[in-house]
């Protein structure tokens, strides 16, 4: 219905474009006027536009001057002019919407137009990338354009420090990953000084990749944690345990629930002790496997609350051995887990599962076991971006999530034309019955095309998968280059060189995302390559196109080489350019769908840039993880109507339909459990805003004096609620307990006349209690001298509200752990948890008034109070990343048997091949 509509009345995005025309139109209608400008004139604009903002004129009454002038500047200094429809792209990154456009139409430079509009105003513009070389790479690459113009430009990439963290944020744009930004917000909800804090106010950003950080990333967390008390034993003692089970995989179209097998109403609850759920990724115990549990730990029943520790790690050691596979999820690098980002097979350092699942792993690798580390502050992607008073982003992909985009962050998504005709030609689907089938028939591609010297790039879902093609392709003599979590490090010069005539590559998804495959080769790469070949340093190597002035003779040196090397790399270049051109552009190759098309597609874009032919084409195998979990018994359906024979590939539309239908299906599945996700964090958040703003008064160096006094009064009317009451007489008022309660809170004894105790109302109490507790204040306060005080009830709400907020938590995260269960007794898990949750936050929010007047009425001089952090951070992690979304679980059986014939076509068995040393 959709469609038709589209074709009846014209895509949202095509009315959209249509407006954003005239704009576009006054913009190049400017470019001989800014031609005719000398370089220090077109300078001068950015003095210019500020004066005009600051007098009242608008972004907007500006842009078309000022992208005229971008437009100019990027010209000068990098050679490069923008498009028209990279024009129409940077209106609406300036309107806080998603440009999505298509790999290779120049999306990086597009991000120039409004990062030097809003820049303007000097409140800070950040431009978020998805890695730390990207970030440096468009920084100092784009940051040529804003330094010509007088901005100034910072970077913010792991290991620099403070200061340098400091100056960036105070810089006019800042570049930098995801991850660094959202800890720094964490770190500086931290610190005990304002001097310590890096960030300023968040103002506008521009998310690159936008679809990876803001649905890929939005169901991992960024934690910081300090090293917790529990001992690591239990892991190894479950560890054990799990290895002495017996488990079964359930069939993906079982209608059995987790209740089931805990209750023992399956047939085969006598056979199994438990049950793997590859589309959940659970494993749940059967009732043989929670009395075996109950005899080799000793407990009576399993489902007690004291046996909740020992459940917990039963449960995290059974996902590591059935759902956690080594060289798909994670990889074991120098005694360390490494996880493996699935959506780009990058390894992320640095980051831990939670929960205890990566202590689980460890145990199961048989590495030293770390110890569990405690929580000391969180935040959601979700959470931490809409928080920017301006959120924009690109991608090459992000029209499958629109209704994820609007719902959650309230940003459209607007389709930009491209530059030339897409010419790519994108071949159906090829469908094999068997998995050893379809590597068979990937191989034969391979080795036909590369016959042809047309460029391959070979996309996989996994490190595995990725090395089993290039362990076949060395046994066909064909060179190649593999590109997966193992080499992160040659990550871009892989990419760049992908498309040289006769190359093939292979990569895990879309790792390398950012570089463009240039056909023939790119000649900036070959350039630099010739110059470390000549001993030239990396330091030199990277400085060497760069446009500041310098009278550093070293460097006047490395410009020149890299003049001339870049030259004759591009007359090198521009025959193999055409011979590409003549196989036909670069052909990708896919070894499995994924459950997301936007993942296929980012594959398919790598392709047919710029006007340039190229094709792609899938291959799959009814044994895939994507077929076998999520669409299993429609495709046997066709199949088995089309009678296809065992070895012969189907290529039907109705099948790619159905294939396209079970991503789609999962792909929703996924956006609710993101949405799940932020439901919970959501009430987290609220919670967080009110601790982090009250840090922030202290932190700003306020005066606390009033709101002390508040507390004050409000623990004396807490102190009357609990021993007088209004329906009871003075008489038989818990007098000897409310001066207790004043004697413990305040420090004071304060003598009552008991013996007209018909005289005391509850007003007269309080006054009388008030103006006890304001002398001893007063005489706190002389006593130390009016500015220490302050600073001492400064020192004393911080320690308080940081100790708290740790412990509220720690409390917060067991209350979630738990809650799910509530589903049983027909109880909303999410409501139940805002509303327990609510309940602890005033209780905690009680607990800080209560113990920092209680400090603050007995602190002593001779005391010497300084501020002082309350945790130790250990460690920066990404949350829950071993649950919520299912991710690809290769099935063990399923894989190439070890008898069957190797699909390099050999002739040998597979384990007398390309298997002969796989265990």
């Amino acid at each position: 219905m959709k469609n038709f509509l589209e074709k009846v009345f014209g895509s949202y995005s095509a009315k959209e474009v249509k407006r954003i025309e005239p704009t576009v139109d006054k913009i190049i209608a400017l470019d001989k006027t800014m031609q005719s400008l000398s370089d220090s004139e077109l300078k001068q604009k950015t003095n210019e536009f500020k004066q005009r903002l600051a007098s009242g004129e608008t972004k907007e009454d500006i842009l078309p001057e000022a992208y005229a002038v971008v437009r100019e500047a990027a010209w000068r200094v990098l050679g490069q002019k923008h498009y028209r429809v990279q024009l129409i792209g940077g209106v609406v990154l300036h309107q806080g919407r998603i440009a999505e456009m298509r790999t290779g139409e120049g999306k990086t430079l597009v991000s120039t137009l409004p990062v030097y509009l809003n820049a303007l105003e000097g409140k800070g513009v950040h431009v978020i990338t998805v890695n730390d070389y990207l970030a440096k790479r468009d920084c100092e690459w784009m940051g040529k354009i804003h330094n010509f113009l007088g901005l100034s430009v910072g970077c913010i990439i792991h290991g620099i420090s403070t200061v340098e963290r400091r100056a960036s944020y105070n810089c006019d744009i800042t570049y930098g990953t995801n991850n660094e930004f959202g800890f720094d917000y964490l770190r500086d909800n931290m610190v005990i000084r304002k001097e310590e804090m890096v960030q300023r106010d968040l103002n506008f950003c521009i998310i690159d990749e936008v679809d990876s950080i803001l649905i890929d990333e939005a169901r991992t967390p960024l934690i910081i944690s300090g090293e917790g008390e529990k001992t690591t034993e239990l892991y190894s003692k479950a560890d054990s345990f799990v290895k002495t089970l017996t488990g079964k995989v359930q069939d993906p179209d079982e209608k059995k629930s987790k209740m089931d097998f805990i209750m023992g109403d399956v047939d085969d609850d006598d056979t199994v002790d438990f049950i793997v759920d590859e589309k959940g990724k659970n494993v749940t115990l059967t009732a043989r496997g929670i009395t075996k549990a109950e005899s080799y730990f000793n407990v009576e029943n399993l489902a007690d609350q004291s046996s909740m520790e020992i459940t917990h790690h039963i449960n995290q050691a059974l996902k590591a051995h059935n759902t956690m596979k080594n060289d798909i999820d994670y990889i074991v690098k120098d005694g360390e887990i490494l996880i493996v980002d699935e959506f780009t097979g990058r390894l992320m350092y640095g980051r831990r599962y939670s929960n205890g699942l990566h202590q689980a792993i460890e145990a199961k690798e048989k590495l030293e076991v770390r110890k569990e580390s405690k929580t000391l502050a969180t935040i959601t992607f979700q959470n931490y971006f809409r928080m920017y008073k301006k959120l924009s982003g690109m991608t090459g992909t992000a029209k499958t999530e629109e209704e994820e985009f609007r719902e959650i962050y309230g940003v459209d998504v607007i389709e930009i034309p491209t530059n030339k005709e897409v010419i790519r030609k994108d071949f159906q689907d090829v469908v094999y019955k068997s998995e050893v089938e379809k590597y068979r028939a990937v191989i034969n591609e391979i080795v036909e095309k590369h016959k042809t010297g047309q460029p391959m790039l070979v996309g996989t879902i996994s490190i595995e998968k990725s090395e089993l093609i290039s362990k076949i392709l060395k046994k066909q003599g064909i060179k190649h280059e593999i590109l997966n979590a193992k080499q992160h490090e040659k990550e871009a010069e892989i990419v760049a060189q992908a498309g040289r005539f006769g190359s093939v590559t292979i990569a895990t998804n879309m790792a390398g995302r950012g570089t463009d495959i240039v056909l023939g080769g790119n000649p900036e790469f070959l350039a630099k390559h010739k110059m470390k070949s000549k001993g030239f340093s990396d330091e030199l190597i990277a400085i060497a196109d760069g446009f500041n002035e310098t009278d550093d003779e070293e460097v006047i040196e490395a410009r020149k080489t890299y003049k001339e090397y870049l030259e004759s790399s591009r007359a090198e270049l521009k025959d193999e350019h055409q011979k590409v051109l003549d196989a036909g552009g670069i052909h990708i190759i896919g070894t499995e769908r994924h459950e997301s098309r936007r993942i296929d597609n980012q594959l398919r874009g790598r392709a047919g840039r710029q006007g340039d032919p190229g094709s792609t084409r899938f291959f799959i195998s009814l044994e895939d993880d994507l077929m076998r979990l999520f669409a299993g018994d429609k495709v046997k359906a066709i199949i088995n109507t089309l009678k296809m024979p065992e070895d012969e590939p189907l290529e039907a539309g109705m099948l790619t339909r159905t294939i396209e239908t079970a991503q789609g299906r999962v792909e929703g599945r996924n956006f609710n459990i993101r949405k799940h996700v932020l439901q919970y964090d959501n009430v987290m958040n609220k919670q967080r805003e009110v601790i982090y703003s009250e840090r922030r008064r202290v932190l700003l160096g306020e005066n606390l004096k009033e709101y002390i006094k508040k507390m004050i009064l409000d623990s004396i009317n807490k102190g009357i609620e609990m021993y007088t009451s209004e329906l009871k007489d003075a008489e038989d008022w818990d007098i000897g307990g409310y001066t207790k309660y004043i004697a413990e809170t305040f420090g004071i004894l304060i003598g009552f006349d008991t013996e007209h105790i018909d005289d005391i109302t509850r007003d007269k109490l309080r006054q009388k209690t008030i103006n006890a507790i304001d002398r001893h204040y007063e005489r706190q306060e002389n006593e130390f001298g009016s500015e220490a005080f302050r600073e001492i009830e400064r020192i004393v709400l911080l320690r308080n509200v940081d100790t708290k907020w740790i412990d509220h938590i720690d409390d917060m995260d067991q209350l979630r752990q738990g809650i799910g269960l509530r589903a049983l007794g027909n109880e909303d898990p999410v409501r139940a948890y805002q509303v327990e949750g609510f309940d602890m936050f005033e209780d905690m929010t009680a607990a800080i008034s209560e113990d920092t007047v209680r400090m603050i009425m007995r602190v002593r001089p001779q005391e010497n109070m300084q501020r002082k952090e309350v945790a130790k951070i250990t460690g920066m992690s990404g949350g829950d990343l071993g649950g919520g979304k299912p991710q690809p679980v290769v099935h063990k059986e399923k894989k190439i048997g070890r008898n069957d014939p190797c699909p390099c076509g050999s002739g040998k068995k597979y384990k007398k091949c390309c298997g002969e040393n796989k265990q």
